[in-house]
């Protein structure tokens, strides 16, 4: 009896020993995830038709969960709202976050709270939340969704800023450019786009969004200056006229260069002077910017 005694006793410290061990693997373990989450949130904290300007705005104080009623008093315009497909929200904001180590929090929340399947035609709905461009018509695309956080993100907008979009499209840009401001200005170039675009963002509650058919490349001088100017399109140069209606200290986000090529991602930055500071940002490829025939 003693020798079964003593195995059993030694049985039970060599379990109790594994379970200590293991309990202590475990508490190590969820205190590097904890850490690796401090320090991404750490990095995420670092870092559009009437023809009637909104009330002054300021910034919201509470940040608005999707498929809640919106703090509209709060931050001065309307924003819309749906549980619409939620979790392939969900998903594709998560692509955003492991795939590209994407951090910009406003950004991803915006990117969560307009549904993004409101603006695809309804040939290619089962693909509104891939992460590729889609197309919507007429040869134009809706960009992937990672260029549309990507170059609003570079803009730094503020619920006073005013913002130019060239190239409508489908209005989804648009819709999120109106996320963190109500002074949201869009050009489209071809009428049926423009005409869908500004009835889909109407529907949908955009109320603040203008929208214009015309030529992108003149800009829209009547509402200049603009404090940011985001170009969807790719033009083989910077227009001038954008240049000129964009205020000091104002960013300009567009690709530039040939039709078919890969294109060179700009960020244009114009200085109290008015010189202008450009930086390459990357290689992407846009559909090109059409002008108006002679």
């Amino acid at each position: 009896m003693r020798p079964k005694i003593v195995y059993t006793a030694v049985f039970i410290v060599v379990i109790s020993l594994c379970g200590m061990l293991f309990c202590f693997s475990c508490s190590k373990k969820s205190s590097t995830v904890q850490t690796e989450n401090n320090t991404q949130n750490r990095k995420s904290s670092s870092h559009l038709s009437a023809e009637v300007y909104p009330p002054e705005v300021g910034r919201a104080s509470a940040k608005a969960e999707p498929n809640q009623p919106d703090p509209n008093g709060q931050t001065g315009w309307n924003h819309p709202r749906s549980d619409e497909r939620l979790s392939d929200r969900k998903e594709m904001v998560q692509t955003l976050c492991t795939l590209y180590e994407f951090a910009n929090q406003p950004v991803l929340d915006a990117m969560l709270n307009v549904p993004r399947h409101w603006f695809v035609p309804p040939g290619v709905q089962a693909m509104a939340y891939e992460d590729t461009p889609l197309p919507i018509g007429h040869g134009q695309t809706i960009s992937q969704p990672f260029i549309v956080a990507y170059m609003t993100a570079l803009l730094e907008l503020t619920p006073a800023m005013k913002v130019l979009e060239i190239g409508t499209g489908s209005g989804y840009q648009a819709a999120i450019l109106s996320e963190f401001t109500p002074h949201v200005y869009t050009i489209e170039i071809l009428e049926p786009l423009a005409k869908r675009a500004q009835e889909q963002l109407s529907n949908r509650g955009y109320d603040t969004i203008k929208v214009r058919i015309g030529d992108g490349y003149k800009g829209w001088p009547q509402f200049a200056p603009f404090d940011a100017i985001i170009v969807t399109c790719a033009p083989d140069h910077i227009p001038q006229p954008l240049l000129d209606q964009l205020s000091p200290g104002g960013r300009i986000v567009i690709p530039v260069g040939r039709a078919g090529y890969v294109q060179d991602l700009l960020l244009v930055t114009k200085k109290a002077d008015g010189s202008l500071e450009k930086k390459s940002m990357m290689p992407v490829r846009f559909v090109p910017l059409l002008r108006e025939k002679n």
